[in-house]
């Protein structure tokens, strides 16, 4: 499977097409592009992540950043891409497949990042119905999670309009901007797939 391969800086491979998307793996070419969307839409993008550390920006942290990307990928551990618009090539978003669980479970976390400028028009959406059969595919999971704060309405749409189940609540499930919070948990198995496709036979 060559989207497994490490990218490198003059050869990133597309893992996933869409119509006005797609998704590659980031390589270190990418470091300004990326580094202004998010220096861009940083009051966008805080009160729903981790706290940004001080180095966040930085082109060595992200230089480790895609390393550590590209050793999950080998390691089958995790698959981090970024959110290119089709028409001009350019860096809009990411997204991260983490979190795989091989064995019984067969599963992985979704997570994912939009700038503000790309906000409201269905591109994450988008974004996220294509890696499903991606993920369920050519990864072979069985088993997608994603959680979302619940004051976050954006994501949660995203999440139901791309077929996500509402499973409950964890408490205190993450910290973000310094603070451990309540989120939603969603999930989405083959199962739902095949159920859908079996309506529309």
């Amino acid at each position: 499977m060559a989207f497994l391969r490490p990218a490198t800086a003059t050869e990133p491979s597309v893992a996933v097409r869409a119509r006005r998307v797609y998704l590659r793996p980031l390589v270190l070419d990418d470091y300004t592009e990326w580094s202004d969307l998010r220096a861009g839409s940083r009051d966008h993008l805080e009160p729903w992540e981790p706290a940004w550390r001080k180095d966040e920006l930085w082109k060595s942290s992200f230089r480790k950043r895609i390393r550590h990307y590209q050793r999950e990928a080998r390691e089958d551990l995790g698959y981090a891409f970024g959110i290119f618009e089709a028409d001009s090539g350019g860096l809009i978003g990411g997204l991260t497949l983490g979190n795989v669980r091989r064995g019984v479970m067969q599963c992985a976390n979704l997570g994912y990042w939009l700038g503000r400028s790309w906000a409201g028009q269905g591109l994450m959406s988008e974004s996220v119905r294509a890696i499903i059969p991606h993920a369920f595919g050519e990864l072979r999971l069985h088993r997608l999670e994603a959680a979302s704060m619940p004051s976050n309405t954006a994501s949660i749409r995203v999440l139901e309009s791309t077929g996500f189940v509402r499973e409950g609540v964890a408490r205190r499930y993450l910290k973000i901007s310094g603070v451990w919070q309540d989120h939603l948990r969603f999930g989405l198995v083959t199962e739902d797939l095949d159920q859908r496709a079996g309506k529309h036979d």
